[in-house]
């Protein structure tokens, strides 16, 4: 009677152990980040400038990757339960930014370094989410506002919105939209910044 009650026991277990390795494995997100630069060509140098990081609203200031079911409520971002960016949005786009101002030929600092006499960018995001206007059809949007300031003046600003398609309706489609659209938003800064007294 007891080795019956033992072996049961010991089958329960292992049954449990095994659906908790099955949803450990189901509760791991897929990561995302937004892909390698493009190669462009064609602009010229930008002088050096001081890049601080890109800011963001508390609401996407986290690795979690946000859709809007625009057909259905606008006003409530929902997040994918299994899809993650690899590091913040205002991170990875800090990141790109800093590499296309290198590729276009300047010289990117940190705002920390406290360069004198060298102009400093800020960039403040206010969306980078995936927007469905239906259930099949989705695009990724990048709205980005870039202030350059010498010292504490206010040199210029401007607002920059970039839309792309998703391939899909899902986290990968809204993945690789978003990648395009901010790309594609970060090199209208940069003619945007060769167009500016930056020396």
């Amino acid at each position: 009677m007891n080795r019956s009650v033992s072996a049961i026991v010991l089958l329960l277990a292992a049954a449990l152990s095994g659906c908790a390795i099955v949803n450990r494995s189901e509760s791991v997100a897929t990561l995302y980040d937004l892909g390698p630069l493009t190669t462009q060509q064609g602009l010229p140098a930008l002088p050096p400038v001081s890049v601080a990081g890109v800011q963001m609203p508390a609401w996407l200031d986290s690795s979690m990757m946000f859709y809007r079911l625009d057909y259905a409520n606008a006003q409530q971002p929902r997040a994918y339960a299994q899809a993650r960016w690899t590091m913040t949005p205002a991170q990875l786009l800090t990141q790109h930014l800093k590499a296309r101002i290198a590729q276009a030929g300047g010289v990117a600092l940190a705002a920390s370094d406290g360069a004198l006499d060298v102009p400093v960018l800020r960039i403040e995001a206010d969306d980078f989410t995936q927007h469905f206007a239906s259930a099949s059809e989705s695009t990724g949007q990048v709205a980005l506002r870039a202030s350059l300031y010498r010292g504490r003046a206010l040199v210029a600003q401007r607002s920059f919105v970039r839309q792309s398609p998703a391939g899909s309706a899902d986290a990968p489609g809204g993945a690789a939209a978003l990648s395009v659209a901010s790309d594609a938003a970060i090199g209208d800064i940069i003619q945007w910044l060769h167009g500016l007294p930056l020396k």
